[in-house]
């Protein structure tokens, strides 16, 4: 992850133990979703919601997907996303 994310950053995930040690390299806080959704300024719901838009995309908008051409269909939902209003 640290040729892709900045030694240092914010990083806000849910509990999952897999994201143990992230302390170590980043401001790492997490949300426990069993407890609550939202702490503050902690929460995962901007990655959920993007999750959500690609596989609507993904099962409803393209007629066939193929694994080669995956990442052309996730950069046009990240365009997308990042230039949606609001």
């Amino acid at each position: 992850m640290i040729n892709s994310v900045e030694v240092g950053s914010a990083l806000y995930t849910d509990a999952l133990a897999s994201y143990g040690g992230l302390d170590v390299a980043y401001a790492h806080e997490t949300i426990d979703h069993a407890e609550r959704y939202v702490d503050g300024r902690v929460h995962t719901n901007g990655i959920e919601n993007f999750w959500s838009l690609l596989k609507r995309g993904l099962h409803g908008t393209y007629v066939s997907v193929e694994a080669f051409h995956l990442f052309r269909y996730i950069d046009e939902r990240v365009f997308t996303f990042n230039l949606r209003a609001g």
